[in-house]
């Protein structure tokens, strides 16, 4: 009988020390950017590979507390894997950006692209209390085959609060940057293609 009513302690002690663990956030990257009104874009884009450093890919933040030193925080958490939450902002961004709908991330179903977008995370930074750092190499190329522009873009935001809460909205802000840089980009590929104004021909 003692034992019996140990075992009952110990599994209601056991409940109640779960009962009182803190329970995870989780988190999304999403899309802020905002449209400048130019004309759309006339082209079709599929946002993907996106790549991200090994070190953050995970579903945990990870949080830079010192210099060359960080933390994995098991109670704030990524709601999609890094490179995916990363690739649909992006797309998002580009969307408003350019003004169509016609940007998805892939997989993209229903859509004919023309170009795609490839992203290559090489900083994806964290600081509590203080800001967020996103460094990406991008490039725009035909679907088919070809070359196109590319670039680097690192951008930096603050935290608007200094709890881990700001993290995501900072690298949601971060992420806009890189899409503007995009989008320049596309902008300045469909004016290369567009066909020369008429004039009057000279005498």
């Amino acid at each position: 009988m003692r034992l019996v009513r140990l075992i009952h302690l110990l599994l209601l002690s056991t409940a109640l020390g779960c009962g009182m663990s803190p329970s995870a956030r989780f988190y999304t990257l999403d899309a802020t950017a905002r449209s400048d009104g130019r004309p759309p874009a006339s082209c079709t884009l599929v946002v993907g590979p996106v790549s991200v450093p090994p070190a953050v890919d995970r579903p945990q933040l990870v949080l830079q507390v010192a210099p060359n030193r960080v933390t994995v925080d098991e109670f704030h958490r990524w709601a999609a894997p890094l490179d995916d939450g990363v690739a649909r902002a992006i797309a998002g961004d580009l969307a408003a950006l350019l003004g169509t709908s016609q940007v998805a991330a892939l997989p993209a179903t229903g859509l004919v692209p023309t170009h795609r977008v490839t992203v290559d995370i090489q900083r994806f930074e964290s600081t509590p209390g203080e800001g967020v750092l996103i460094e990406a190499l991008w490039a725009v190329r035909p679907w088919e085959g070809g070359a196109g522009p590319t670039g680097r873009t690192v951008a930096t935001e603050r935290l608007e609060s200094k709890d881990v809460d700001g993290v995501a909205a900072a690298h949601s802000r971060a992420l806009a940057t890189v899409s503007s840089d995009i989008a320049a980009a596309v902008r300045t590929l469909r004016d290369e293609h567009r066909p020369p104004a008429r004039g009057r021909a000279a005498r």
